[in-house]
């Protein structure tokens, strides 16, 4: 059974840091593209960061670009997102997936971010 569970989420002032979780089980995480994604309140879910299997290359979008960062462990098969700098509008729920290199996805359940003083 395939699991990813999230944590670390919570309510932070205005640049404050927070750092995300994710772990997964029933994987073989080593071979799975790992991404943070985020919806805020009344909007629609969009990529935040991903990290790629193997080379381990990642990606952020321009929103959260030089303020986050996505890391791995396969040891451990977690995924971290690093968020520093925080502001309101990183204000979400924030989902952890795992793309497997052959294609099939999951999603953690969510962790709420809050930025607000």
């Amino acid at each position: 059974q395939v699991q990813l569970v999230e944590s670390g989420g919570g309510l932070v002032q205005p640049g404050g840091s927070l750092r995300l979780s994710c772990a997964t089980s029933g994987v073989t995480f080593s071979r799975y593209t790992m991404s943070w994604y985020r919806q805020p309140p009344g909007k629609e879910r969009e990529l935040v960061a991903y990290i790629t299997y193997g080379a381990g290359s990642t990606n952020y979008a321009d929103s959260v670009k030089g303020r986050f960062t996505i890391s791995r462990d396969n040891a451990m098969s977690l995924v971290y997102l690093q968020m520093n700098s925080l502001k309101p509008e990183d204000t979400a729920v924030y989902y952890c997936k795992a793309v497997h290199r052959w294609g099939g996805a999951h999603w953690g359940q969510g962790n709420q971010v809050t930025v607000s003083s």
